[in-house]
């Protein structure tokens, strides 16, 4: 499991290091290594965490005040999983896949709720509901995809890269150096593909497919295409 340290409170009464920052931490979660067995979800309506990706959550209800308990006090992660809701009367649809995320902050306020971040960690795929916590519980396992390797991998960011740098020409010029010098710190396809994704898709089942696309190269492809039909649009 994930160690913590010390919770250290700001000016602000923000928890800050709930979880340990080091490389080395995230990369042995990343692994399935220390990703546990079951873990708490927080279902929500048409929403996606990609890996690598942050989410600002303001937490309300009471079950997820006792699971956001029950995480800061042990492993700090739970998981992120998508509700499509039914129409005209059917039930409400939860995606299979879903991003087991790191808690990065949390601030409790004077009403219980508390408003965080989390940081998405690795995809995994909920593989049974378990009746064990009064807020969702799964039974969870790693959903890995295929990655690129070597100059396939090079190619393929390269691409990647221009499509975004297509896509957004028409934002000032100081927003397209920021996403571009975000884009840069990737150092494999897949985690570009995620960031891209995080950032730049907003339609629902888009994001919940490419969360769910089990090989980069087709996840790339998903995206190029996406900036090509945003470009065909203006």
């Amino acid at each position: 499991m994930i160690q913590t340290e010390p919770k250290r409170l700001d000016k602000d009464g923000l928890i800050l290091g709930v979880a340990k920052r080091s490389v080395g931490c995230e990369a042995a979660l990343m692994t399935g290594l220390n990703l546990p067995t079951k873990c708490g979800v927080m279902m929500l309506p048409d929403c996606t965490l990609f890996p690598h990706g942050g989410l600002p959550l303001y937490v309300f209800e009471e079950r997820y005040r006792t699971m956001l308990a029950d995480a800061l006090a042990g492993d700090c992660v739970f998981a992120v999983g998508r509700v499509r809701q039914g129409a005209d009367g059917q039930e409400d649809e939860i995606s299979e896949v879903g991003t087991v995320g790191l808690v990065r902050a949390s601030k409790e306020d004077d009403d219980g709720t508390s408003q965080l971040l989390i940081h998405g960690v690795i995809r995994v795929r909920f593989k049974e509901w378990l009746e064990e916590k009064s807020y969702p519980y799964a039974l969870i396992e790693p959903f890995t995809c295929t990655q690129l390797e070597g100059s396939k991998s090079d190619a393929a960011m390269k691409t990647l890269q221009g499509a975004v740098e297509d896509g957004i020409s028409g934002l000032p010029d100081e927003v397209q150096s920021g996403v571009m010098a975000m884009l840069a710190q990737a150092n494999e396809a897949g985690l570009m593909a995620d960031l891209v994704a995080q950032q730049f898709v907003h339609e629902p089942d888009l994001r919940q497919e490419l969360l769910e696309t089990e090989t980069v190269g087709e996840q790339i492809r998903m995206l190029c295409e996406f900036f090509q039909k945003l470009e065909a649009q203006d």
